[in-house]
Order: structure tokens, then sequence, then C-alpha cells
């Protein structure tokens, strides 16, 4: 399929926004095209949170909001230091 620049980048953008993939996208308007109704849709599903690494290459655990926020309150009753 050979699509014009500027519409390949709208449904690029488009499939991002909605948290789909491009195939789920087109094959939701390609169904709605061919059937005449709106496919049902799966939800999308969220990406998993990013990994970092400390520079000795050890996995740096997710916290969760309830550890950052004892984090958080922590520097502020010691000052920062």
């Amino acid at each position: 399929m050979d699509l014009p620049d500027p519409v390949f980048r709208d449904l690029k953008t488009k499939a991002a926004r909605e948290g789909v993939t491009l195939k789920e996208l087109v094959t939701s308007f390609v169904e709605r095209g061919l059937y005449g109704k709106s496919a049902p849709r799966e939800t999308g599903t969220r990406s998993p949170l990013p990994v970092f690494f400390e520079p000795t290459g050890e996995t740096i655990p997710a916290l969760t909001n309830a550890e950052l926020e004892e984090i958080f309150t922590k520097e502020d009753f010691e000052g920062g230091r």
C-alpha cells in the first residue's frame, strides 16, 4: 500500500494518540469501509515503564507513588541534604 507522506504521517500520529498499532488502526478503517460499521476495538495497552540502569549495569527498581512521596517528604524534612 502506498500512501501520500502527509496521510501516512497523520495516520501514525492518530495511532500513537489512540495507543494502538498502525496495523490495528488501518484494519479498523478498512473494516469500517468494507462493512459500513464500526468494528469493535480492543482497548489499547499501555507501554511498560522504562527500565533505568546504574552505571554499573544494575537495574534501578521502579518506585510506587507512595514510595516517591516518602522520599520527597524525607528530603523536605532533612532539608534536602
